[in-house]
């Protein structure tokens, strides 16, 4: 097995964390966020403990207010907004995590890539892996100082609706889906009330689940890319990565960029708005 490499643009250690938590220029991002059916509150958890000096994204309200569906990312004034309120500009290394091992960090991770910032890492294994550890928390909330940054949007990192039924229409990318197999295939209803059961057209199934170890920590290289294989994803192929609201897609998004695989996409609507139009078609089993 290839020992874990940190890469600051993808994924740290808890260990690489520690090491520069101190670093002036290192900034750390709370970006923990829950299904409603889990029973937690993001905002309550990280103001009881956190990493210290992390800032706290809120996954819900750092997106694009003039849509319907949930958490799609935000223009880029607003993000440039909400990071200078929170201290986060140029120059910096960011390093997301969350509280469910890694789950939400790997959207706020793209969310960073979609602005044209690639000084940004997901630690790996969260909070859960940190506090196991016996690594060091806080419950203050940071000083912070406002900080200038500059953004460029990434427009090949997102797909729209229209893009993807194009993709799926003429077999163009592999378009990847981060549900569970049972939402998957149709056996299980969706979280959302009005969405159609089932999956996009030709699209492949990789749970995002299956990329993680028991402890919420990314396997290593060759079972990622074994993973991606027994799922029939041809990883020479353009990759669009979707899920049920845009989140867990970005889990594989990680692992593709991981893998070195640099033409991939997420799908920003995801389920939530595919299930809801009649006129797109949809296949289970």
């Amino acid at each position: 097995m290839t020992a874990f490499t940190d890469d600051p643009k993808t994924l740290v250690s808890t260990a690489w964390l520690a090491q520069h938590l101190k670093d002036p220029d290192l900034r750390v991002i709370d970006a923990s966020w829950y299904l409603p059916d889990a029973g937690r509150n993001a905002k309550a958890e990280y103001k009881a403990a956190h990493i210290p000096g992390a800032r706290f994204f809120d996954v819900d309200e750092i997106t694009d207010s003039r849509s319907t569906l949930p958490h799609m990312a935000p223009p880029p004034e607003k993000f440039i907004s909400r990071m200078r309120a929170m201290g986060i500009g140029d120059g910096h290394q960011v390093v997301v995590y969350d509280g469910a091992g890694l789950f939400s960090a790997a959207r706020v991770w793209w969310t960073f890539r979609l602005m044209g910032k690639t000084d940004v890492a997901v630690l790996d294994g969260g909070f859960p892996k940190w506090q196991a550890e016996g690594r060091e928390v806080e419950d203050m909330p940071p000083v912070l100082r406002d900080r200038h940054i500059t953004v460029s949007r990434q427009h090949a990192l997102v797909k729209d609706v229209t893009q993807v039924a194009h993709a799926a229409k003429l077999s163009e990318a592999e378009i990847i889906d981060a549900r569970s197999a049972a939402r998957f295939k149709g056996e299980a209803p969706e979280p959302r009330p009005g969405l159609r059961a089932g999956h996009i057209p030709g699209s492949k199934n990789v749970p995002y689940a299956t990329l993680l170890n028991p402890d919420g920590t990314m396997k290593p290289l060759a079972d990622l890319r074994a993973t991606f294989e027994a799922a029939g994803v041809n990883l020479a192929k353009p990759a669009i990565t979707t899920c049920g609201s845009g989140v867990t897609a970005a889990v594989l998004s990680l692992a593709l960029e991981r893998l070195g695989h640099k033409n991939h996409a997420l799908y920003d609507g995801s389920w939530a708005e595919w299930g809801m139009y009649e006129d797109l078609a949809v296949e289970k089993g």
